[in-house]
């Protein structure tokens, strides 16, 4: 079913690159969106995680860079059932983490520094076990392709508004410039509206998904409350260069509210809590794979070298 969606979204993404193209270009621009997008859409499926990746500056690292980050991911990853994911650190305060990749064979989880800095062991836990619950449940190629395209189509606008939208042989204009406008405007729209619908509703599944593989559902209620504090008092200046990557973090990385608040790609951080609290209630004792995971207390308190890399 997740494929199924994959392919819807592609479509449609190709339908905003050939309206963007020809508001612009006319049949030309027409044609070259319809280039572009085909291009596009191979390499969103084949490159978008190292694209998302790269755009992020997360570097990886393994056992010997950054053991208990990795310890972690592993024991998370049996406990699902998943493979072993590659882990990415990036050299940001803002306490955050997404997933990528088009396949569990192919996934990788990606942790700010602030989020090994600000929160417990426990907290860091439940975040990773709501990334593995995204892997888990095949959303990463879909939010990542969306990611890719979304960006894809906002620089297209750009690019088309600055250049104009091309002249007949009699050098009239072959577009209203009015509509070539409302495309700049319109087109990176359409592409925030996808995204917010793909991610609202699988943020809710992957914090279910992420509470069955700790078997804490409160662990990541207590870390999402934490997230939630410091993503609106730390700026991340990677994601706001990229606002393209936000739907894949695990809260909304960027800042400003009012309008903005309102084309959120997150669902209230409230309601995904009370429902995390919800099945904290009802769900029976954690097995020895989960108290592993709290042995060491907390998390080191470090900066972007120690044990975390």
């Amino acid at each position: 079913m997740n494929y199924f969606k994959t392919a819807l979204l592609l479509a449609a993404l190709t339908a905003f690159f050939l309206v963007v193209g020809y508001a612009l270009g006319g049949r030309n621009g027409l044609v070259i969106a319809l280039v572009v997008a085909l291009g596009t859409n191979l390499f969103a499926y084949w490159n978008s995680d190292s694209l998302v990746l790269r755009m992020s500056n997360a570097r990886e690292v393994g056992p010997q860079e950054a053991p208990e980050l990795y310890g972690i991911v592993q024991d998370l990853s049996q406990r699902a059932g998943l493979p072993m994911p590659r882990v990415y650190v990036i050299d940001e305060d803002q306490p955050n983490a997404f997933a990528t990749g088009r396949s569990p064979e192919h996934a990788a989880v990606a942790v700010n520094t602030g989020l090994l800095r600000h929160l417990s062991r426990e907290e860091v836990a439940g975040v990773l076990s709501h990334e593995l619950g995204h892997v888990k449940n095949h959303d990463t190629l879909t939010m990542t392709v969306a990611a890719t395209l979304s960006g894809a189509i906002g620089m297209l606008a750009t690019f088309g508004g600055l250049f104009g939208g091309g002249r007949d042989e009699n050098g009239r204009p072959l577009v209203n410039p009015i509509v070539a406008i409302a495309a700049m405007i319109l087109a990176p729209l359409a592409a925030t509206l996808v995204q917010m619908a793909i991610s609202r509703s699988r943020e809710f599944e992957a914090d279910r998904a992420g509470a069955e593989i700790s078997g804490h559902p409160e662990w990541l209620a207590s870390a999402l409350a934490r997230l939630h504090a410091g993503t609106q008092a730390i700026p991340n200046a990677t994601a706001e260069a990229n606002p393209a990557t936000a739907h894949l973090y695990i809260d909304n990385p960027l800042s400003g509210g009012g309008m903005a608040s309102l084309f959120s790609t997150h669902p209230p951080m409230e309601e995904r809590i009370a429902r995390l609290q919800a099945m904290a209630g009802s769900m029976p004792p954690s097995n020895a794979s989960a108290s592993r995971l709290r042995a060491g207390g907390s998390v080191p308190q470090t900066g972007g070298r120690g044990p975390w890399g």
